[in-house]
């Protein structure tokens, strides 16, 4: 019978002095040295806050510059899963990698990203992290820990994985982080790479944001398991599922996985009960699912939770918050203006990044 990992989540009401605002109790049955309380204070929470209110501007202001001809092609938003992105996050520190999908500007922000080169990048910039030839889906940033974004449905999970052996044959303490989507979960890379992973014990989380839908279809029409999170039993490994839409809950379920992993318990395959607000890629009009269950699911928006549990807990105040959002809307407006002003890439350079020196 695989392990189970058990966390148990103990919300204390904070004090302005004291800047508690979660404590988070974890108890893991496969590595029973792991027992840990994670605090959020104060400062903390106004750090996801913006985070996740960072992720939710820019990618809005992508859609309007989408819809203008300011930027061409296509791109695939993340606006709703911003919890996702910034709960798996902040179990991280340097040393730690993180690697993409299609969507996967969040996680690219998330991890400390700079909105102004991910703009010109979008652009097609000189500026811009890829130089501007490798657009919404081909970034990266070995600086923020960030291995990349992929086009390929999954292409990601054999290189997170490859990475996760690279660190532990170094002896280092790193921890890779793999996200994918549910469409990814039907996939030969995945059941490799989860197999290969337990099999050698690797530093690695397997993420999968599930918004219910492959692009058109529903979950319930391509996967025969209710919850993907319940394949882990098939390798031995831990599975856990959580609310992706509960930033809180998402990082105390990565603080254990990330722990454990860290102390050579293994993989972890995390499932976050997620959704996208807008289509799969810009220019989709999402007539494949209802007006009503996409107001059901407003209703559970990440970011407005957040905020008003951070209000009504005494956590931050309306002020300290719009504090917040003002930065963020400054930034978001620097980030545009860096792309529009920042070269095109020079002709001359065009097969640098191609062949070997």
């Amino acid at each position: 019978m695989p392990a189970i990992c058990i966390y148990v989540k103990r919300a204390a009401k904070p004090s302005r002095t004291g800047q508690n605002l979660l404590s988070f109790m974890a108890t893991c049955s496969t590595c029973p040295q792991i027992k840990m309380t994670t605090t959020i204070d104060t400062t903390t929470a106004l750090k996801i806050y913006r985070d996740m209110v960072l992720i939710r501007e820019f990618e809005e202001a992508l859609d309007r510059l989408f819809a203008s001809g300011a930027i061409r092609g296509t791109a695939h938003f993340c606006i709703g899963q911003e919890a996702t992105a910034v709960g798996i996050s902040g179990a991280l520190k340097k040393g730690d990698y993180v690697i993409s999908y299609h969507r996967g500007h969040g996680h690219f922000l998330a991890q400390g990203g700079d909105p102004r080169r991910i703009m010109a990048e979008l652009y097609g910039k000189e500026t811009g992290y890829s130089g501007g030839r490798g657009g919404s889906q081909h970034v990266s940033s070995l600086d923020v820990g960030f291995l990349g974004s992929n086009g390929i449905t999954g292409g990601g999970m054999p290189i997170g994985t490859g990475a996760a052996l690279s660190l532990k044959m170094q002896g280092k303490d790193g921890v890779v982080v793999v996200f994918f989507g549910d469409g990814a979960a039907n996939q030969g890379a995945f059941h490799e790479s989860i197999n290969l992973a337990a099999v050698w014990k690797l530093p690695v989380l397997f993420v999968c944001e599930n918004n219910l839908y492959s692009m058109f279809t529903h979950i319930n029409e391509t996967t025969a398991v209710e919850d993907i999170s319940r394949r882990a039993a098939a390798y031995d490994i831990v599975g856990e599922q959580v609310n992706g839409n509960d930033v809180q809950e998402v990082l105390a379920c990565a603080e254990t996985a990330v722990l454990r992993a860290r102390a050579g318990g293994g993989p972890t395959l995390i499932e976050c009960k997620t959704y996208r607000h807008h289509g799969h890629s810009k220019s989709d009009k999402r007539a494949y699912r209802t007006r009503e269950e996409e107001a059901e699911w407003l209703d559970r928006d990440p970011i407005a939770s957040f905020r008003n549990f951070v209000l009504s807990e005494g956590i931050a105040t309306e002020e300290e918050l719009a504090d917040r959002e003002r930065e963020v809307g400054q930034r978001v407006e620097e980030s545009i203006k860096y792309a529009e002003e920042s070269p095109l890439p020079s002709p001359v350079d065009l097969e640098s990044s191609v062949f070997a020196d």
